[in-house]
């Protein structure tokens, strides 16, 4: 589990990644940690959460641009991931990028 993430300048974008897995790790995990590594060193990343329970999980990064997001997407190590993603890690997923143009938070 993650920490929540704060403090962005106004508006910033979150992509939001909701999963069930396949059954078992199949080096999952590993790969999850890496991409999350290397995801914080690309220009316009700001932050991640997540969050799974046995049936759905979700991660939430918030990136400064629309043109980060689309060169994270097309980074030639995320792509590797997404592949093996929807070979051997992925029952299904869902993607979903939205504009956030307020927060708040106690």
């Amino acid at each position: 589990m993650s920490k929540i993430v704060k403090e962005f300048q106004l508006p910033y974008y979150a992509v939001i990644f909701s999963s069930q897995r396949t059954d078992g790790d199949k080096g999952y995990a590993k790969m999850a940690d890496k991409m999350v590594e290397l995801a914080s060193l690309q220009e316009g990343f700001l932050g991640v959460e997540s969050a799974r329970d046995n049936e759905l999980g979700i991660t939430v990064s918030y990136w400064s641009s629309l043109e980060s997001i689309k060169k994270w997407k097309n980074h030639s190590a995320h792509l590797i991931a997404q592949e093996k993603g929807k070979k051997v890690w992925y029952q299904s997923f869902s993607l979903r990028v939205c504009k956030v143009e307020r927060d708040n938070f106690f």
